[in-house]
């Protein structure tokens, strides 16, 4: 890295914090707009306001529109390059296309670094934070308690390969519920049967505490009958598997949500797609920085009459149909037969062959 080489690195630096502070105002301008009746509904101070909202807004929503952020910041700061014929300069010393674009690299890998560790931690605890707040604030208000109540009714699903639960009614909030049921199968036979009129999680054990328990165990012959008033059970899933609800997989860390995803292929589950292309996403979309990076930089390093304004259009399609192309994989792998992998990396790969086809073209 040369005095050239860093000059560049910065300026990529420095657009981009403007253009991340400039849009993450307007984001909250926007929603305070859209909120302020909310709000005023839920009797917080604007402090608290900020503590339990926008310290999860703000950096769920930087983390959604990172990528954008970082094609305007290069398309923009890039053609003012050019514009300014610093490029032309810059090629016309003797440095090849390649050695120009190396700041250009080094500083897509540092922001794809910085959105990947955020996607793996930061980002999961700001949507926590964001997610319980429009749970008890704003979804109340817009007729969406119905889908996020606390309350979860007629649930069943496996334990394991042999073993099925079913639950009458579960409130996430107490973590107790009514009418648990256990049976357990061998050779599709049941050997195991198992019954408790309430249950709850017991948080100093970690074990699920059953009321008013009876137990059935079957042979061949004959079964065996065993009450008891009190037990005390450890099973594979937690309170949390039984909070499903549309925000659960956004909270969760990788780790959280790799154990999370493993548990639901046993089960045979109907969300594991959705669970998949979250996790498959969390690598996929910092990858895209890199790509946007050199999209822009061999798109923008051009000097043309249109200047700074045709770049920045171009970029805006661009983006636009980078967001075109995630949507489309995204509802193929949730409502049809699209692998959640392949769904996840396929915008990647189209622009990243575009990315090629530029990085080879500019130079010419």
């Amino acid at each position: 890295m040369k005095k050239l080489d860093w000059y560049i690195l910065s300026r990529y630096i420095i657009t981009f914090l403007f253009c991340l502070i400039l849009f993450t105002l307007i984001a909250v301008v926007i929603d305070i707009s859209e909120k302020t009746d909310d709000f005023v509904k839920s009797g917080l101070s604007a402090s608290q306001i900020f503590q339990q909202h926008y310290l999860g807004f703000i950096p769920r929503i930087d983390a959604m529109l990172f990528p954008l952020f970082i094609f305007i910041s290069v398309i923009f700061f890039t053609s003012k390059l050019a514009g300014r014929s610093e490029i032309i300069a810059i090629l016309s010393s003797g440095v090849s296309f390649k050695r120009f674009m190396l700041p250009y690299i080094v500083g897509g890998l540092l922001f794809t670094s910085l959105l990947w560790m955020g996607y793996q931690y930061v980002v999961p605890n700001a949507n926590k934070k964001w997610a319980d707040f429009e749970k008890k604030y704003i979804d109340v208000n817009i007729g969406l308690a119905p889908q996020n109540a606390t309350y979860k009714q007629n649930i069943y699903f496996r334990i394991d390969s042999n073993t099925y639960a079913g639950i009458k009614g579960y409130d996430t909030i107490t973590k107790s519920g009514s009418n648990f049921s256990v049976q357990r199968f061998v050779n599709d036979k049941m050997v195991y049967n198992l019954r408790a009129l309430n249950f709850r999680w017991d948080t100093l054990t970690k074990k699920w505490e059953l009321n008013n328990v009876l137990e059935r165990h079957l042979n061949a012959i004959n079964e065996t009958i065993v009450y008891s008033n009190k037990k005390m059970a450890s099973y594979t899933f937690k309170p949390i598997d039984l909070r499903k609800d549309d925000y659960l997989k956004d909270q969760m860390s990788t780790k959280e949500l790799n154990a999370f995803i493993e548990m639901e292929r046993m089960r045979g589950s109907e969300m594991l797609n959705t669970l998949l292309l979250e996790r498959y996403n969390r690598d996929a979309i910092p990858v895209s920085v890199l790509i946007l990076t050199i999209i822009g930089a061999a798109l923008a390093s051009r000097k043309v009459r249109g200047g700074s304004g045709l770049h920045l259009a171009l970029g805006v399609i661009i983006s636009m149909l980078y967001i075109l192309f995630s949507r489309f994989s995204i509802v193929f792998a949730t409502k049809g037969n699209f692998t959640p992998l392949l769904a996840a990396w396929t915008p990647n790969i189209i622009f990243g062959i575009l990315a090629f086809y530029l990085y080879k073209k500019a130079p010419k």
